[in-house]
């Protein structure tokens, strides 16, 4: 098969296989609750919070923001409480998958299974922690669902946060493909910027929290993937060598 041909596609997670991030806005606020804090993010505060990647870096901005003067010799007391109040959070969110409160967007299981049959290879790289992946995919795949992934990059082994494209080029070494053989999806600019980074053709789905983001470079973007099929990636990684030499000029790139 030529290195160029058409073989994996990669996927980014919150945002991108599904509609995740008013799901886990609810679980952060429940966990402010439990923990007695009066934190609250209302929509507007968390799409601005999700400029920065990752739960735990996102509370400790926040904490950052309404505490000027947070200090902590040492650091244990301040990672002790984020990491206390990310337990919270995420046993929150996993309830509210578990009760139906998140699905995956429209056109993604069926793109999913027709790629695995096709004998195309398919990748999770997210920065999104591997208890949210579990419980999301186990929930709208099922208990199976680790069958149609060949390669699953996240939180645990992959700790720097995107923009970096340090789980993009994981996932490709794993894969044993360059980036040229695959397309990723994403949903962010920050996630579209890692992407990039590691030479990747990138299809963009943004959703509500994601819509006013910047998506200079990326290969194309669309509203879902509903309506797309194997025979529309086949044909628009083909025009991704054309794409890398516009991108080469995007500074995001």
């Amino acid at each position: 098969m030529p290195a160029s041909e058409l073989q994996a596609l990669i996927f980014d997670v919150d945002g991108t296989l599904a509609d995740t991030e008013s799901a886990h806005r609810a679980a952060f606020n429940q966990a402010f609750s439990a923990m007695g804090l009066d934190w609250f993010w209302d929509e507007a505060l968390y799409t601005r919070l999700l400029d920065i990647s990752g739960g735990k870096e996102r509370l400790l901005h926040h904490w950052r923001q309404v505490q000027p003067d947070l200090q902590d010799i040492g650091g244990a007391g301040v990672r002790d409480t984020i990491a206390r109040l990310h337990e919270f959070k995420t046993a929150a969110y996993e309830r509210a998958v578990q009760d139906g409160a998140v699905q995956l967007r429209p056109g993604v299981l069926r793109l999913i299974e027709s790629a695995s049959q096709a004998k195309l290879r398919l990748a999770i790289a997210t920065t999104t922690s591997p208890v949210n992946i579990a419980a999301l995919l186990r929930k709208a795949i099922g208990p199976d669902w680790k069958q149609y992934f060949m390669v699953v990059e996240d939180a645990s082994t992959a700790p720097i946060k995107k923009p970096h494209p340090q789980v993009y080029l994981q996932t490709l070494a794993r894969l044993h493909l360059p980036a040229a053989s695959c397309l990723a999806f994403e949903d962010s600019s920050n996630g579209l910027r890692a992407a990039l980074a590691a030479g990747l053709a990138t299809l963009v789905t943004p959703n509500g929290f994601t819509a006013h983001h910047d998506f200079t470079g990326a290969l194309r973007i669309l509203p879902t993937l509903q309506s797309v099929t194997l025979a529309h990636l086949h044909a628009w990684h083909a025009e991704a060598p054309a794409w890398r030499l516009a991108s080469s000029l995007f500074p995001s790139a």
